[in-house]
């Protein structure tokens, strides 16, 4: 099957599928799962998270019973020693949803990593490999100076345009390894390695969720404590012993610092759960942001109410 990353209108003319984006602990999986019983639906995972197999109860991924009921595709496959790219995703989730389709059934996209559903939508600039020193400077910039620092650096370096167009501390620190790493700037990749989009408008149900605040808020702290749960402290205490490298993404998931933390006798139980509410209402809050900005013509679904998706 082929798994590369241009859209093929012979492939795609005609096929449909729904996209499910939005904040952490917002019900993504609950209505895919929904809509995946009414539509003859297949699930496949646009989360960077919920693909290690180490991480089901701190990453949400969908329980086992919820996974027999209809199928889910790309949950779960790969181990935390693995570090897994946004162009490594897109082509298997291209494979997947073309197998799918094959099927006659409806490919149902759920998750919340942006990047994941902008590459299927918008196409994807394949980047080169970046030398872990040098992302580990960079990210050590982004944590240590923040957005000016990284400006700076991104100027000196020779991309002025990527400096002044962006104001996120990731998109700053990732301009800023591409052209450390490769001597041309961001903008180069992106227009000569840019794919064609896999899915276009008109063939996408395309959703984000957006609840309101408290709502969301209660749902994540009932989340966090649910983490610290035995069977949460379990799931970390197993992937500490593997000893990996802290900057594997699995290693930088949320829960594992904090409930690595909490194991060791340095945080207490209602500490941790604390600890755990902050880190992911400042993750979700990143999510609505960038949803928002860069999905603004997705349709706005609140969960909290009663779906309209019959």
């Amino acid at each position: 099957m082929d798994g590369s990353l241009e859209g093929n209108s012979t492939q795609t003319a005609g096929k449909r599928a729904i996209l499910i984006a939005g904040p952490t602990a917002s019900g993504k999986s609950a209505l895919a799962l929904e809509l995946a019983k009414q539509r003859n639906g297949v699930i496949v995972n646009a989360d960077s998270m919920q693909l290690y197999e180490d991480l089901r109860l701190v990453s949400a991924r969908p329980s086992i019973e919820e996974e027999q009921q209809v199928p889910h595709r790309l949950y779960g496959i790969l181990p935390a020693s693995t570090a897994f790219s946004t162009g490594a995703w897109l082509r298997l989730a291209i494979e997947e949803i073309q197998s799918v389709w094959e099927d006659g059934r409806l490919p149902i996209l759920v998750g919340g990593t942006g990047l994941y559903f902008k590459g299927l939508t918008e196409g994807f600039a394949e980047m080169p490999d970046i030398p872990s020193e040098i992302r580990e400077e960079a990210r050590r910039l982004a944590d240590e100076g923040g957005v000016a620092t990284l400006k700076s650096a991104l100027a000196d370096a020779g991309d002025r345009e990527a400096a002044e167009a962006l104001a996120d501390p990731q998109r700053l620190a990732r301009a800023l390894e591409v052209i450390l790493a490769t001597g041309k700037p961001l903008g180069f990749w992106q227009k000569e390695q840019q794919s064609d989009p896999f899915l276009r408008p008109g063939q996408c149900e395309s959703i984000v969720l957006a609840p309101p605040r408290p709502w969301l808020h209660e749902r994540i702290e009932r989340r966090a404590r649910l983490m610290v749960s035995e069977e949460g402290c379990e799931e970390i205490r197993a992937l500490l012993a593997k000893g990996l490298p802290e900057k594997l993404p699995a290693m930088r998931a949320i829960g594992v610092a904090e409930i690595g933390a909490f194991l060791a006798g340095e945080s207490d139980f209602e500490n941790t759960v604390n600890r755990l509410t902050v880190a992911t209402r400042q993750y979700a809050k990143r999510q609505e942001t960038w949803f928002r900005n860069q999905m603004a013509g997705w349709q706005r679904f609140d969960p909290s109410a009663e779906t309209p998706f019959h």
